[in-house]
């Protein structure tokens, strides 16, 4: 996750760079802040996948044991 916080870093460099040449209206400061919102949200979905407990990795090997039913009401 740490590589991930890096490349945003960069990638924001490089966007206020961008935009201060090109200028805050140009597409070309719009094509780099869009690098930026990409990566965050990338950054965002592996934060979401979080690892799954000692049950969950029991029930994955062995569905069928009682303490691995899911009972609907």
């Amino acid at each position: 996750m740490s590589n991930i916080k890096e490349k945003i870093l960069e990638e924001v460099q490089i966007a206020r760079e961008t935009c201060e040449t090109s200028g805050k209206d140009s597409k070309e400061c719009a094509v780099a802040w869009d690098a930026v919102e990409e990566l965050q949200a990338e950054a965002s979905h592996q934060k979401q996948d979080k690892a799954k407990n000692s049950l969950e990795v029991y029930c994955d090997d062995n569905p069928e044991a009682a303490e691995c039913r899911l009972y609907e009401d």
